[in-house]
């Protein structure tokens, strides 16, 4: 078995339950600290799972601590992040990990001098269905992928966050906030991109809050909440993308990708599980495949019922990969060329002009049953 290592949240928001909640799943980490700058909050979730609170300076200072989860607000995650590895300690950031390229440049430089790892969320694209359809595609079962379409459409996140502002301003919007889980799994399910093109808008340039407990104020929108672009990949293939948080209802599916031999109906990448369709025309009847996959079982009941959730796998993956010295998957490479991606999209809207990516990737490795098995503790199978 891996060696466990010590992980310390800095940030006790809502996110910071996901982590503390579903961490104990998983071989090789065990969360020990959290810091807020808020130390009341940082006391209260120490309380509630048992485990210390601490000062961001003393949990970078803690000698049992070698990774540090970045729960903070986009806004301030890479100044977090450079934070943390200057004090020699490896970094896992919830998404967007920094807000531009020349940040995660600056990270990976950083990184490098130390002989660190920086991870960053979503983590879902290693979820069961996910992997499936990343099995599907490159065992041929749809030929080349040509194109697909994606679509995350809401109301927005004012109806139910208790703090929705920071969605609404700069490192915020559809595109950086949900993003990152369409176009994280795009680039796992088909490689790099190559070039973007997009359109946004402002429909609502001011919103009410009609969640508890700041009810009725209003928040003034600083960054396109509409947008609609067309990423062109390595491979040719060329993929719209639809993400607003100004759409009352719709039909869409989540995405779909179409290859020469068949097409691909691939589930909400915001989430682990979900049902894999393959269509392969003619009249014929859709195929659904399955397969044993343990990042794809049902573990928590939510409003739609069961569903697979196994936030912090990426966290784990990575602390593994740090003691076996392989790379991991929700690597800076990755995660940067996501962001590079992200913000040529709004580049582009704002412009109007194509945008070439900067930066490329690898796809990240598959993860397969035995190997997603390996990663949670026999208590969680």
């Amino acid at each position: 078995m891996s060696k466990t290592l010590g992980v310390g949240l800095i940030g006790c928001g809502n996110i910071s339950t996901s982590y503390l909640g579903l961490a104990p799943m998983f071989n090789g980490i065990e969360i020990r600290a959290c810091a807020d700058i808020n130390a009341d909050a940082a006391r209260a979730r120490a309380k509630e799972y048992d485990i210390r609170a601490e000062t961001v300076d003393g949990l970078l200072a803690a000698d049992d601590i070698d990774i540090v989860v970045n729960l903070t607000v986009p806004a301030v995650h890479y100044e977090v992040s450079a934070q943390v590895l200057d004090a020699g300690k490896h970094v896992y950031s919830e998404k967007p990990f920094v807000l531009s390229v020349e940040q995660g440049r600056d990270l990976a430089a950083r990184a490098e001098k130390g002989n660190l790892r920086v991870g960053s969320a979503p983590d879902t694209f290693l979820g069961g269905a996910h992997q499936l359809a990343r099995n599907l595609i490159d065992t041929g079962k749809i030929g080349r992928v040509t194109g697909g379409t994606c679509h995350v459409l809401s109301p927005g996140m004012e109806h139910w966050h208790p703090n929705p502002d920071f969605f609404f301003q700069a490192g915020g919007g559809p595109v950086l906030d949900l993003g990152p889980y369409y176009i994280s799994n795009l680039v796992q399910l088909i490689g790099p991109v190559r070039r973007v093109t997009a359109m946004s808008s402002v429909p609502t340039p001011e919103r009410k809050i009609t969640s508890k407990p700041r009810y009725g104020e209003m928040i003034k929108v600083e960054t396109p909440t509409t947008v609609h672009a067309v990423l062109e990949f390595a491979n040719g293939a060329l993929v719209t993308l639809g993400a607003s948080w100004d759409v009352k209802a719709h039909g869409h599916r989540p995405m779909e990708l179409y290859g020469t031999e068949a097409s691909l109906i691939v589930p909400d990448p915001n989430f682990f599980g979900g049902e894999v369709e393959l269509l392969k025309g003619g009249g014929a009847a859709a195929d659904k495949p399955t397969w044993e996959h343990p990042l794809g079982v049902p573990n928590q009941q939510h409003e739609q019922g069961m569903m697979a959730n196994y936030r912090a796998v990426g966290l784990a993956e990575m602390a593994v990969a740090i003691t076996e010295g392989r790379p991991h998957r929700c690597s800076l490479e990755f995660a940067l060329h996501v962001v590079d991606v992200m913000t040529a999209i709004l580049h582009s809207g704002e412009t109007g002009a194509f945008v070439t990516l900067t930066t490329s990737c690898e796809q990240p490795a598959p993860l397969d049953a035995s190997q997603a098995a390996a990663l949670l503790c026999a208590t969680a199978q």
